[in-house]
């Protein structure tokens, strides 16, 4: 028996990283994983590596979303949980940050987010599950990386009122805030095929040594646990919680 049979989820930004990782995760414990991104390509692959259903996604885009929930309810009947994990990252001050940057964080991460709770919630079956993906920096700042921080934090809000308002459905929406995770948003060597993956792993680790107090960058399968937690019946008494992933960054800075 895995912790999530029966249940129908959908992962978005599922064709790489910790997307990735829940959606094999969740396919491993007995879910029926919708894979959902903008890559096709590696998103179809993946689907079909996992015989699971690849719709396109541009979560930006309300119609977008209206068109992934239909082909779900099409496919299986009925959607029980909705990863809201698809997000991006700009580095810049905030004074010299131009505002179609801006937005474009903003759409991608905090409108993605509010546009899955919005469309899928009332298609969602009762005690159903919404686990949205904050960050570290939903909790705390980090200069040159203000539109990031800035829209995370807008997903703390947006996660505790869809807890309080589909409470009564016992639809639980929690948050995830990872720390620094080997994905391609902290390591853009992994988007390079002859690049030393491994070596650029070792580098991370050694980096973050002195930042974090377990030592290491996070991996991905580490946030993919969590998203599988708050998935399943293990945390049926938890809603509109942030849960902190991140080595222990958060707790403070060691001086000795």
């Amino acid at each position: 028996m895995g912790r999530l049979d029966g249940r129908v989820v959908l992962v978005t930004g599922a064709a790489r990283g910790q997307g990735e990782q829940e959606a094999r995760l969740f396919g491993a414990e007995g879910a029926e994983v919708v894979v959902a991104d903008v890559l096709d390509d590696q998103g179809r692959a993946l689907a079909e590596e996992l015989g699971a259903l690849y719709v396109h996604l541009d979560v930006g885009e309300e119609a977008d979303w209206r068109s992934a929930v239909a082909a779900v309810k099409q496919e299986y009947g009925r959607m029980d949980g909705l990863v809201n994990n698809a997000g991006i990252l700009r580095f810049n001050s905030l004074v010299d940050t131009p505002l179609d940057e801006f937005m474009q964080v903003v759409r991608v991460n905090q409108v993605g987010c509010f546009l899955g709770i919005k469309t899928v919630a009332p298609e969602m079956e009762d005690g159903g599950t919404i686990v949205n993906t904050a960050s570290y920096t939903a909790v705390t700042g980090m200069a040159a990386v203000g539109t990031y921080a800035a829209t995370k934090h807008a997903i703390l809000g947006l996660t505790r009122v869809a807890a309080l308002e589909l409470a009564p459905r016992n639809i639980r929406v929690n948050a995830m805030c990872p720390g620094a995770i080997d994905t391609a948003m902290s390591n853009p060597a992994q988007l390079d095929p002859n690049a030393d993956l491994e070596g650029m792993s070792r580098a991370l680790d050694e980096l973050y040594r002195k930042l974090v107090p377990l030592g290491r960058i996070g991996r991905p399968e580490e946030v993919a646990r969590l998203a599988l937690f708050l998935t399943s019946d293990d945390s049926s008494y938890i809603t509109g919680q942030p849960f902190v992933v991140d080595g222990g960054w958060l707790a403070g800075v060691s001086v000795i």
